[in-house]
């Protein structure tokens, strides 16, 4: 079992269709749901899956959280995607990775990510912190 860092290929194609719609207000709702290191997540990742999962505890419950986005903008020629940072409080749980997904598209894959080594929080607050939203460090970027 593994977890890789990656925007998931299916993801690529569905941007040229249209299937996914990132504007603030009136777009799409996407979700990031935790995993444990049981988990397979990689590039060829489709769908939010529950499989390995994290268990629901404090407020995570399955199928992770709606995230608050910003419509994309260009940072030198690269868009970009933001989101809010978003925590869980009162929870116990350890993630070694997460899934950005599309709820509003059959649960369609964005993109794979991989904290690198179990994350843990006890009876607390689990943060995921997005990186600025600029051309080398935006968590979703297309060049």
């Amino acid at each position: 079992m593994a977890i890789t860092q990656a925007v998931c290929n299916s993801f690529k194609t569905e941007i040229l269709t249209g299937t996914h719609d990132f504007t603030a207000s009136s777009g799409h709702t996407f979700k990031l749901a935790l995993y444990t290191s049981s988990a397979t997540l990689d590039k060829s990742t489709t769908a939010y899956s529950a499989t390995n999962e994290v268990g629901d505890s404090g407020t995570y419950s399955a199928g992770g959280a709606s995230l608050t986005s910003s419509t994309p903008t260009l940072s030198a020629d690269t868009a970009v995607c933001d989101f809010a940072d978003v925590s869980f409080t009162s929870a116990t749980i350890t993630a070694r990775g997460a899934l950005i997904y599309n709820s509003s598209a059959s649960n369609k894959a964005v993109c794979v990510l991989d904290f690198g080594s179990d994350k843990t929080s006890t009876a607390g607050t689990f943060s995921i912190v997005f990186p600025t939203a600029d051309a080398a460090n935006a968590i979703l970027r297309i060049a």
